[in-house]
């Protein structure tokens, strides 16, 4: 797998120069999009048995982590199209073929469960909206989260509402256009629409992580895999800002000031103290990492303290990001703000990623109560 992370690597050049372009189509480019695809970023995750590469969750982080050294845009469709790709194993082998199987398969989604799935005996009948459809414009295929139900009320399962996720056809999907956002703006994540979509059964999922592919990457904790893929965004833009700054000082001289930028004690302090903050928090990330996957490999789950421990290092990381990035932007000085500056894409960018669910505030409260011995449902970890 090597050679998928030096395929990223070999992206970066373009990515870079091609960034401002992202940024004012609010999408992935076609060609770049056919490229993406063409190098297998897209079916990373995807079993073999539908001619995915089946790979691990290590080698994905570090391909989005790569990618997001140039463009966090592009890293974080590659990452959500990259890992929808584990989702093939929560439906049919029938209604995966027909998802998966094509060559030109890109399949995208959203996990939360805003829809309602209306069961009409062989089909679902969905209906719903969804934000953050990420990658939703180059894709063919697209998931969304739905509440079960029947005779006009949810299946209750318990005392919750059964949910699951749905598999339909872009072309039967209404994307509304309407992303325009302070970052991440070369994503695409507009809302999407389903108006009384018909959904054959084999398309579908309503048992609660039901893995019908029993190897070890599709017994990986799911929303870990999502999380360490919001990070590796974060991580990979966070290393960019370091670099952009540090070319920046050696040739800026600040108003007032008759040295170089570089020349400064506190530039000298941050940066040191933002390389320190971003390769110590990569390490526990991938610290972690390498543990969930040798449990999973060797004992076919991981223990909940790990999967703890797992959300910890991912969260820590992503806050760790936005602290590198806020240092650089912060040192940039005036020249942060123009738009000729990559620190001030950066820094939406990354600030926006800040926002995902997977890495806000709820995820460090759930690990903690955990830590201190609190009974509660710890199923999301």
């Amino acid at each position: 797998m090597t050679d998928l992370i030096a395929a990223a690597r070999g992206f970066q050049d373009e990515l870079k120069r091609r960034a401002p372009e992202l940024e004012a189509a609010r999408r992935l480019p076609a060609d770049l999009a056919k490229k993406f695809r063409d190098a297998g970023f897209f079916r990373l995750l995807v079993p073999k048995d539908y001619g995915g590469l089946e790979s691990d969750p290590i080698t994905f982080a570090q391909i989005v982590e790569a990618l997001a050294e140039a463009d966090a845009s592009a890293a974080w469709v590659a990452m959500i199209c990259g890992s929808t790709g584990v989702t093939a194993s929560w439906v049919s082998p029938a209604g995966a073929r027909e998802i998966f199987a094509g060559p030109d398969a890109v399949v995208c989604g959203v996990f939360a469960r805003r829809g309602k799935a209306h069961d009409e005996v062989d089909h679902y009948r969905v209906e719903g909206r969804w934000q953050w459809g990420s990658g939703s414009d180059i894709s063919n295929w697209m998931t969304a989260g739905c509440v079960l139900y029947r005779d006009g009320k949810p299946v209750m399962e318990g005392e919750v509402p059964a949910n699951g996720a749905i598999f339909a056809p872009t072309r039967e999907i209404e994307l509304q256009g309407n992303w325009d956002t302070s970052g991440l703006c070369g994503t695409g994540s507009q809302d999407f629409v389903m108006k009384n979509v018909r959904v054959p059964k084999a398309r579908a999922e309503f048992s609660a992580f039901k893995v019908y592919t029993d190897r070890p990457l599709y017994h990986f904790p799911p929303f870990g895999l999502l999380a360490c893929g919001v990070t590796a965004v974060m991580m990979g833009a966070a290393r960019a800002s370091i670099r952009e700054l540090t070319a920046l000082a050696s040739v800026k001289i600040p108003e007032a000031h008759r040295r170089v930028l570089a020349q400064r004690t506190q530039t000298q302090e941050h940066v040191a103290e933002a390389e320190a903050t971003l390769r110590s928090a990569r390490a526990f990330y991938y610290e972690m990492m390498h543990k969930t996957w040798d449990e999973t490999n060797t004992k076919g789950r991981a223990s909940t303290e790990t999967r703890r421990d797992l959300r910890l290092a991912i969260t820590h990381a992503a806050r760790a990001s936005v602290r590198t990035v806020d240092l650089m932007y912060n040192l940039g000085g005036g020249t942060s703000v123009y738009k000729t500056s990559p620190l001030q894409r950066i820094f939406r960018d990354v600030h926006v990623a800040s926002q995902h669910m997977q890495v806000a505030t709820p995820t460090m409260e759930t690990v903690g109560r955990h830590m201190l011995g609190i009974e509660g449902d710890y199923s999301q970890l």
